[in-house]
Parts: C-alpha cells; sequence; structure tokens
C-alpha cells in the first residue's frame, strides 16, 4: 500500500503558519479518523494519466513515494528513499497564499552497508515552498526534487541531509501498474480504500555521497502513488508494506494491515516482467516474521519475514539490509532495503509503521 498514510497524522498536530506543533500522536489509530467532510474513494472510478499525477484536492491526503535498491562499483548494496506527503486541514482547493488548507512533509534516506541515515523537510502550502506539477511533472519541497516528463517515464531523484545525498535519474518503457480493482485499493474490507498504483520498472543511474565520498550506482526503483481520506478503520493501527524486485524480472507488491482484535488484512499485487499485472487475494499470502530487532526509540519491529504467496510459486526469506534503518523522524517508522533469497533471489524494500515502543 505503500503506507504513506503517515502525512495524515500531521492533522492530528493541528500546525499552522505560525502555532507551534503539539505533541505527535501516539499511534496511528488516527488514520481511521471520521473523514466525511472530504471527498472518498469509489470503486470504478478510472485513473486518468497525466492529471493523477498530480495533487488532489479534496482528500485528505496522498503521497509520492520512491524507493530504489542501489549497488555501486565495488558490489556494495545501497537504498534511496524520496517521499513527500500532502495533508490537508480541510476540503478546500488549494490556494496561492496563507489560506491554504495544505501542509507537505518530506522524508529521504540513504542505507548502506554501514548504516542509515535520514531527514525530514515540513512546508506550509500556498507559498511555493512545496507542491506538485504536471506539465512538466515536478514535486518538489525546498531543493529536494523529483522531476520528469508529464508520462513520469524519465524522472530525475535529488535530495540531501546531515552527512548524504543523492542525485539519481530513473527510466522505463513499462506501464503503470494499477493495484486492487483498476486502482482501487481495499484496505479493510468495510469501505476504507485508496485509489493506487505504481510504476515498479525504473531503472536507475547516478550517484549518492556519502561520508564524504561520491559514488556512482545503478539499480531498480519503485514508485507508489496514493491518495485517500480515510486509509484505516477503527482498530487499526499500523501496517508491513513489501515491494520487491525478484531475479526474474517479476515484481510483487504485499501489505497488511495489522488489527487489534483478528487477523491482518492482506491484499498484494502480483506483477509480470513485461508489465502485466494480477490482484492477489488474502488466502494467497503469507507473511510470517521470523526474526526482531530492537530499535533507537525502544520498539521492536521484525526485520527478517518469509514470504509466500500461493499459485505464483513463492517462497523467499527477506532480510534487511539494515536491521535498524529507524526513521528518526516526527513521525516515526522503519523504511530500508532488503535482500531476498529462496524460491527466487532480488532485492526489496519494507515499511513498517505503528510499532509503539515496548514499555
Amino acid at each position: 500500500m505503500s503506507a504513506k498514510g503517515l502525512c495524515s497524522v500531521l492533522l492530528a498536530l493541528g500546525l499552522s503558519a505560525c502555532d507551534q506543533p503539539a505533541a505527535p500522536p501516539a499511534s496511528y489509530a488516527g488514520l481511521g479518523q471520521d473523514a466525511a467532510a472530504f471527498r472518498q474513494v469509489q470503486r470504478g472510478q478510472p485513473l486518468v494519466f497525466p492529471r493523477d499525477h498530480g495533487a488532489h484536492d479534496g482528500f485528505r491526503i496522498e503521497w509520492w513515494y520512491v524507493t530504489s535498491n542501489l549497488h555501486d562499483m565495488q558490489g556494495r548494496d545501497w537504498g534511496a528513499q524520496w517521499t513527500l506527503f500532502r495533508s490537508a486541514l480541510g476540503p478546500g482547493a488549494e490556494t496561492g497564499d496563507w489560506n491554504s488548507p495544505n501542509l507537505w512533509m518530506a522524508h529521504a534516506a540513504l542505507t548502506g552497508p554501514d548504516g542509515h541515515q535520514s531527514a525530514e523537510r515540513l512546508a506550509r502550502g500556498g507559498i511555493g515552498q512545496a507542491g506538485v506539477s504536471t506539465a512538466p511533472f515536478r514535486a518538489w519541497i525546498d531543493d529536494w526534487v523529483l522531476t520528469g516528463d508529464p508520462t513520469i517515464a524519465r524522472l530525475n531523484m535529488r535530495a540531501q541531509g546531515e552527512g548524504f545525498a543523492y542525485d539519481l535519474d530513473l527510466s522505463t518503457q513499462r506501464p503503470l501498474v494499477l493495484h486492487g480493482d483498476g486502482g482501487y485499493s481495499e484496505k479493510s474490507g468495510h469501505g476504507q480504500a485508496s485509489y493506487y498504483y505504481s510504476q515498479p520498472f525504473y531503472q536507475v543511474s547516478g550517484v549518492i555521497e556519502h561520508a564524504g565520498q561520491c559514488l556512482a550506482v545503478r539499480g531498480n526503483a519503485w514508485l507508489d502513488r496514493e491518495w485517500s481520506s480515510q486509509p484505516l478503520a477503527e482498530g487499526q493501527s499500523g501496517w508491513d508494506w513489501f515491494s520487491l524486485h525478484l531475479d526474474s524480472g517479476a515484481k510483487l507488491m504485499l501489505f497488511q494491515v495489522r488489527q487489534d482484535s483478528q487477523a491482518p488484512y492482506r491484499a498484494g499485487t502480483w506483477i509480470d516482467a513485461d508489465g502485466r499485472s494480477q490482484a492477489l487475494a488474502a488466502e494467497q499470502v503469507e507473511l510470517q516474521p521470523l526474526a526482531w530487532t530492537r530499535q533507537s526509540g525502544g520498539q521492536r519491529v521484525p526485520t527478517r519475514w518469509r514470504v509466500q504467496v500461493a499459485g505464483k510459486g513463492v517462497d523467499v526469506e527477506v532480510q534487511a539490509l539494515q536491521p535498524r534503518a529507524w526513521m528518526n523522524t516526527r513521525f516515526a517508522y522503519w523504511e530500508g532495503p532488503l535482500q531476498i533469497q529462496g524460491s527466487s533471489g532480488g532485492r526489496g524494500y519494507l515499511e513498517m509503521t505503528g510499532y509503539d515502543p515496548e514499555r
């Protein structure tokens, strides 16, 4: 699902152009709060491009989310993340002044053989500090940019934080992938849903900077686009999301939304090497945590999993490149690259949210 509903918890802060933020909420349960004033996701609504690469006034939350699995000339694995979130305080349209209802948040991270680094930016809408345009495509916050042609078949991705930076070119000739039912992606079975599509076929080349060194890298990248107004139901407080690049050329997206009193809600998409896709039912997906790692904030999260997909011959173990890839951002979560072994080799990414510190 590419998570990414992190931005919506900004609503709970009551941020304004001048006010100081309150303490962040204790969990991701706020994503299940009522959003009746906002536009709702509806089954059967066709996605239209390049329009839907842009922002969606009237919806409460959305994100532009890129994860890239990279390797340098020495064969070492790296991962780079670039994320822009839009969160609306109200259902009105974007304005060109301080009356804009939109708040923006961005995360960047670089994960490598010896650690994980992350950075965060926050912005108020309406004043040009952050936003998204479609002709040409440009998503930005300050000098962090994701820019390219209107079809997003070619992109450049740039960001930097303390001790790291990256400048990466992404390109593909494969089609976009619509998740769920033509882009309608259910999250609970009780009406909660999002519009969700991906471009999982990017080839990447560029440079990363780490510890004062500039390294040439190549690899694969995965773009997720999602928007909604209420992606979680009451009693759902977090999720685990996987994007896997298999050595066969096939791609696999899986997620589970953890629920307080019942089994997780699971779904996914199988994507052939030529871009054809198939929605996966919950009963086809098994996600079993195998090893847990304590993070800097006291959270214990599973950083090695067994992943099985019935009917696709998938039975793999995925292992975090860096088990402590904790995002020490305003709304903390785990995100990092994976190594895959078993019925197939490969690389991928994992995001995990809603794991509270153990008391």
